[in-house]
């Protein structure tokens, strides 16, 4: 199961870019396979310009990306978060990001990184001080508010989905209920042909019985079963009957509910 059958990725996307306004951090979305299903939203040249641009940077951020969980702490010191998307037991994938600090930066510690990296230390300071302030209480509540609300919206649209599923198995339910019914109307007017040719049958063999008289005893027990036979069709075919009109009444009722 994709997200995509699920939720509109536009509409995701648009959630995720006015949360990224409103709190400075970064988020992206992930599928369950890894790929990514959104673009990428606010995010910086710090981490993806320059940290993840060196060999080193990518590294430790790709170690960050795999084993980190929840909000957490990268391996440059910024705030991250991976919140899973989950629903009726299915993981759909992820929103990660943030790409922002909890306090302000001790520049010095950042110059050394950038002497690791093989980065210019200034242009990556500059870079640094482009990047958001938040405070640490403040960027773990934004996480947990967005992965709530997307967790709450694809939970939503998959009940929608799944209860347009169920509607239209009942719909299809109902045309082959009436099929069906087409198709016992049919067999009951065959009996109505059975029933008549029956009662002719019995009327003939009657009379032929008394002409015959006395040898014609035996048959006249004949044609008195086939006129019971007769009677008991008949019977039968109307309690048939009578079914069907509570069948094509409760499956006109079920159209019925189901147009309004």
């Amino acid at each position: 199961m994709h997200i995509s059958e699920i939720i509109d990725l536009q509409l995701l996307e648009q959630i995720m870019r006015d949360w990224s306004n409103a709190t400075g951090m970064a988020t992206i979305a992930v599928d369950h396979e890894g790929n990514y299903c959104s673009g990428e939203i606010g995010f910086t040249d710090f981490c993806i310009k320059y940290t993840r641009g060196s060999a080193e940077g990518m590294r430790r951020c790709v170690k960050c990306d795999n084993e980190c969980k929840g909000t957490y702490f990268c391996h440059a010191g910024l705030m991250d978060f991976s919140t899973d998307i989950v629903v009726d037991g299915h993981y759909l994938g992820k929103i990660i990001g943030g790409q922002i600090l909890p306090k302000e930066p001790d520049e010095e510690k950042f110059r050394q990184l950038a002497v690791t990296f093989g980065i210019d230390p200034d242009v990556y300071i500059a870079a640094l001080r482009k990047i958001p302030v938040r405070s640490e209480s403040a960027i773990r509540s934004s996480a947990k508010l967005l992965g709530d609300v997307v967790n709450m919206l694809v939970e939503f649209e998959y009940n929608k989905l799944k209860e347009s599923e169920k509607q239209s198995g009942l719909k299809d339910s109902v045309v082959r209920a009436h099929s069906l019914i087409q198709e016992m109307n049919e067999m009951s007017l065959s009996l109505n042909k059975i029933e008549s040719k029956q009662n002719i049958l019995s009327l003939n063999a009657s009379i032929e019985a008394a002409r015959a008289g006395e040898a014609g005893r035996g048959f006249a027990v004949v044609a008195q079963e086939v006129g019971k036979l007769a009677s008991s069709s008949a019977e039968i075919n109307g309690n048939i009957k009578s079914v069907l009109n509570k069948l094509n009444r409760e499956v006109a009722n079920m159209v019925e509910f189901e147009e309004n």
